[in-house]
């Protein structure tokens, strides 16, 4: 497989399992030098295992400036300069309601949920935007389905990721012309080990949840499970430098058709 990332420097942060993890193979395939910030050592350890020379790992948390740090000065290409970063930080809330909640419970569920999902995504940028600059590069976000219809997650999953949508909006305008910002928001996706919020407990996964793949399948018109492999095709179109030079502040949806059931 080849393309035209070959050389590039590609910081890719929460891309220790799942979508996160099937877009950093998608970058390596395709030549990219390649830079992750995982929380988990055990997600890190394979990673390294399997990455070859081109793929480097930071352990840390990617809400956390000192890491984002770390992981940009790993990144840096030889010009100091990063050509892309993707921000695959989540968490998910397990579809909980509002009616659920104690006052107390969503304030702190909120807390972490914004603060992972949207504040994670603008700490990185902030970051790593003079360096992102230097190279003309350009950022991709992850969104979700839930940032386009009431599905995919509750109100505090799907609230976090319509507040991505703005910042994929405001930030094509803030960082343009020397940077580009774009997003995918993939559907329901098998194959993944999405983790619920600590504030609530919820220490269930998204592979551990029965019955999903087949509750996926049933929910777009395509009627398959998409694998976490299917969405990092789009990612891989938009930090193209060439096929992408033109495309900023917009979204791709890699949902299997979910959108269009009324």
């Amino acid at each position: 497989m080849s393309g035209g990332l070959k050389g590039l420097s590609m910081l890719v942060t929460g891309g220790g399992s799942g979508i996160g993890q099937a877009v950093c193979e998608r970058y390596l395939a395709l030549g990219a030098r390649v830079t992750v910030l995982e929380r988990s050592p055990e997600h890190a350890d394979v990673l390294r295992r399997g990455g070859g020379d081109r793929l480097r790992v930071v352990v840390g948390d990617a809400t956390d400036r000192e890491a984002l740090a770390e992981a940009l000065a790993v990144a840096r290409n030889d010009d100091g300069g990063l050509d892309h970063l993707t921000s695959c930080v989540g968490v998910f809330d397990h579809y909980v309601s509002i009616r659920e909640l104690t006052p107390a419970e969503l304030e702190s569920a909120g807390d972490e949920m914004w603060h992972t999902n949207v504040l994670g995504s603008l700490k990185a940028i902030n970051v790593c935007h003079e360096a992102l600059s230097a190279a003309r590069g350009s950022v991709t976000l992850t969104l979700s389905e839930s940032a386009f219809h009431p599905r995919g997650g509750g109100v505090l999953y799907g609230s976090s990721k319509w507040a991505l949508r703005g910042v994929v909006d405001h930030l094509s305008a803030d960082l343009a012309p020397r940077v580009r910002v774009n997003g995918v928001a993939p559907g329901g996706t098998g194959g993944t080990r999405f983790g619920g919020l600590r504030s609530l407990g919820q220490e269930l996964t998204a592979d551990r949840v029965e019955g999903r793949d087949e509750r996926i399948a049933r929910s777009n018109v395509l009627g398959v499970t998409p694998r976490p492999e299917d969405h990092s095709g789009a990612y891989a179109y938009l930090a193209d430098p060439s096929a992408a030079r033109i495309v900023t502040g917009i979204v791709i949806n890699t949902d299997a058709g979910s959108g269009a059931w009324t």
